[in-house]
């Protein structure tokens, strides 16, 4: 199954009432947590599960881990069966976002054993702007007894492995935030502005074209052809969730080394020790030389 499916490939497969797709919808409003919800339950796509960004795919905020710390392994793997889901399952997952929390649940499911899992491109809006069917209908999915098995090439790091890496030369640091905040001009969540020294700033939405759908695998690879390919690629965002579309579009340019630093900037700023860097830094490296 490929990381990315169509519109009319899920139109196909619902068609066909295929019994191993578990359609789940993520959609989810960081200022209003029951929003994304609320919608659901307005319509959805047909047959479709729910599944909340903070109660399912996230643990408890703490003192470290960020704004959404990784969910526990155990603990998520009950809430995937509660969805319907096992490991022979065809997972496909959409939000309104851009795939920003889709591809949060995409990577999940691809640490904890589920590889046939893949976001659906362009989402909630391409599919209603192609007047597909929607339903109301609040599916009641068998529970499945659902076993983690975490895929040990699916890795993610914490803030004490990306100081080790800290300007490593076989090590490229991406920031998927937008510009202003990677630059510490603007900050509107986080208590702290700036960015991890070193890295490099590829925002996540630029992976996307002006329709809200992935870019192609050439684009992809065009956009990203100053990260070389034979390097540990390690991404964070602010949370953890909006690196994931980045990490997605990463696989899809071929990139077979990339890593989740889950924590992202609201954990790295929980430990006092750790740097910080703000502007431009390859402009400030110009100025230097």
């Amino acid at each position: 199954m490929q990381n990315i499916v169509s519109t009319k490939w899920l139109a196909a497969e619902i068609e066909k009432k295929n019994n191993k797709l578990v359609i789940v919808d993520t959609r989810f409003n960081l200022g209003n947590p029951l929003e994304g919800y609320h919608q659901y339950i307005e319509g959805h796509i047909p047959g479709a599960v729910y599944a909340d960004l903070e109660k399912h795919l996230s643990d408890p905020i703490d003192q470290h881990g960020g704004r959404h710390p990784l969910p526990d392994t155990d603990l998520l793997a009950r809430n995937l069966g509660e969805l319907g889901i096992n490991h022979d399952s065809q997972v496909v997952i959409y939000d309104d976002q851009g795939g920003m929390i889709a591809s949060r649940l995409w990577w999940l499911l691809h640490y904890i054993g589920v590889i046939n899992s893949a976001v659906l491109d362009g989402g909630w809006r391409k599919w209603t702007s192609e007047n597909n069917q929607i339903s109301t209908v609040i599916p009641n999915p068998s529970v499945e007894t659902f076993h983690p098995r975490v895929n040990p090439e699916w890795k993610w790091v914490d803030h004490r492995e990306v100081n080790k890496k800290l300007h490593h030369p076989d090590t490229i640091l991406i920031d998927s935030r937008e510009n202003p905040r990677y630059l510490g001009e603007f900050e509107p969540i986080d208590p702290v502005a700036g960015h991890i020294p070193g890295a490099k700033n590829y925002f996540w939405k630029d992976v996307l074209n002006e329709e809200g759908s992935f870019k192609k695998r050439d684009e992809l690879i065009a956009y990203f052809s100053d990260v070389p390919l034979d390097k540990e690629v390690i991404v964070y965002c602010g949370s953890g969730v909006s690196a994931c579309p980045n990490i997605l579009a990463l696989k899809e340019a071929g990139y077979p080394n990339v890593t989740l630093y889950p924590g992202s900037w609201s954990d790295w700023i929980t430990y006092p020790d750790n740097p910080i860097a703000v502007g431009n830094e390859s402009e400030q490296d110009k100025e230097k030389r």
